[in-house]
């Protein structure tokens, strides 16, 4: 029990005091995402000192060295990556482009129909500035690797659409090297009408299907 009490008091130390994070559209408050990383980090930490052989005092005092060291771990990363989400939700306001946060992942969902002319893998002029804010943040945030994936609908030549997706991944790839994101953090891929996020049998599930999606993961997860 002392030992679950001097790990929490641990986490709650390194997390900072922001504990819980409230959510810009609903007000709704939850723990935030560093928290939840440190209290992860602290949990592997223990693990880690029960592997340390000795008495009982040895292990306990191996348990909490390794709680503050995974808590510190955890809750860095999650932090980094809430200063992040917090930065690309002020840059993107109002452009089109939604921002989920996944665990330690940020994924950005940009629409086929804002992003690029109709069947075809070229960005539209007026989305450089949003691509360029997109760019701009991806820079700032050096420790992030960069997945871009294209999708389309179901609809027409089924090897057409997995080649203009990974057209459509590959132009925003350039888009971001050209910007002067590193090369070595950018992999671009394509996967066609296979993961469709709505109904293909209505207009508004088709135009949903057809988008490309940033995935930002912390180097080394």
């Amino acid at each position: 029990m002392k030992l679950k009490l001097a790990c929490l008091g641990l986490v709650f130390a390194l997390s900072g005091t922001a504990c819980t994070t409230e959510n810009a559209y609903t007000g709704d408050k939850g723990v935030s995402d560093s928290t939840m990383g440190a209290i992860a980090g602290a949990a592997a930490g223990v693990v880690l000192g029960n592997q340390v052989k000795g008495n009982a005092h040895t292990r306990q005092n191996a348990r909490l060295a390794g709680a503050a060291i995974g808590a510190a771990v955890g809750g860095g990363v999650g932090n980094y990556m809430d200063k992040q989400e917090a930065t690309l939700r002020e840059k993107l306001k109002s452009s089109g482009v939604s921002v989920t946060r996944k665990g330690d992942q940020i994924v950005l969902n940009m629409p086929g129909n804002v992003t690029f002319e109709t069947g075809k893998a070229i960005i539209n002029p007026g989305f450089d500035n949003v691509l360029t804010s997109v760019a701009d943040v991806i820079k700032e945030y050096k420790n992030t690797n960069v997945e871009i994936s294209g999708h389309t609908d179901n609809r027409g030549n089924q090897q057409a659409n997995q080649i203009l997706s990974e057209q459509r991944a590959q132009a925003v790839a350039a888009f971001m090297r050209k910007s002067g994101v590193a090369d070595k953090r950018l992999k671009a891929v394509g996967y066609g009408p296979n993961q469709p996020v709505a109904d293909n049998t209505t207009d508004e599930g088709r135009a949903a299907n057809r988008r490309v999606e940033i995935f930002l993961t912390p180097q080394g997860k």
